[in-house]
């Protein structure tokens, strides 16, 4: 039975107060199902070390919500792989949609930062989707298969061995609108495909899916042939919510 890697993204939401609460909360109520769960946890970079030593647990993993592919110099504001590496990071998450459109990040960024974390033996986190136009045009496979390439192009063909792929359509994002669970397969399924096709050897790489996953809609998600897990939004700032896309996560046989 295959574990099930849930990501929680909380995004530029939180505060010392809310990481204790959680924290506590999580020890006391969620601990307990982490037996078929992978759990990375991804709050605003600063308060990781606070939250690491609430949970104190060596289970739960850690991700930062971006890195730059400079590892030193005079880029202010911007952090490397060997200053998150300190504090016992394990992954990144990259190409998230909001830094494609608020941010400007392009797919030749995103490898350049795609090549960083994994020559430094991170594990990335790497985003990719379609927007509502895009999507109604029926360009969803050139679309990902582009923001693929330009991985294989800077980083090689076993670029993706260890790697988790997010699919992670940007008209979903926030919208309350999800993809329909046979969707999601049918697209991580093509996603995977072309991965290992482009690998040219059997590689170990995970496919999840993100775009308002709720408690209602989990089950169906992960359910799911080739979804390997979901990323979860401000969704998991709701601790009774969290907890509960945990434990439907947890009773699952797949």
């Amino acid at each position: 039975m295959k574990k099930i890697i849930i990501i929680a993204n909380w995004k530029l939401n939180g505060n010392k107060v809310l990481v204790n609460k959680f924290s506590k909360y999580f020890t006391s109520n969620i601990i307990k199902y982490l037996k078929n769960n992978i759990i990375i946890m991804s709050p605003p970079i600063i308060y990781i070390e606070q939250m690491k030593k609430l949970i104190n647990n060596k289970k739960i993993f850690f991700a930062s919500q971006n890195i730059d592919y400079n590892e030193t110099g005079a880029f202010t504001g911007e952090l490397s792989v060997n200053m998150i590496k300190e504090i016992g990071i394990k992954y990144v998450i990259l190409g998230h949609s909001e830094r494609r459109e608020n941010h400007n990040e392009n797919n030749k960024l995103i490898a350049k930062k795609f090549n960083s974390v994994k020559k430094n033996k991170i594990i990335p986190i790497l985003c990719i989707g379609e927007t509502k136009k895009e999507k109604k045009l029926g360009l969803t496979d050139k679309v990902l298969k582009k923001q693929i390439d330009s991985i294989f192009l800077k980083c090689g063909k076993l670029a993706f061995n260890n790697s988790i792929i997010a699919y992670e359509p940007r008209w979903s994002i926030g919208s309350g609108k999800t993809a329909s669970p046979s969707l999601i397969n049918k697209i991580l399924k093509m996603i995977k495909k072309y991965i290992l096709k482009n690998s040219f050897q059997d590689i170990k790489v995970y496919m999840q899916y993100g775009g308002s996953v709720s408690c209602d809609n989990i089950k169906n998600i992960i359910h799911q042939k080739y979804v390997d897990g979901v990323l979860i939004g401000s969704g998991s700032l709701n601790f009774k919510n969290f907890k509960k896309m945990i434990k439907i996560s947890s009773k699952l046989k797949i």
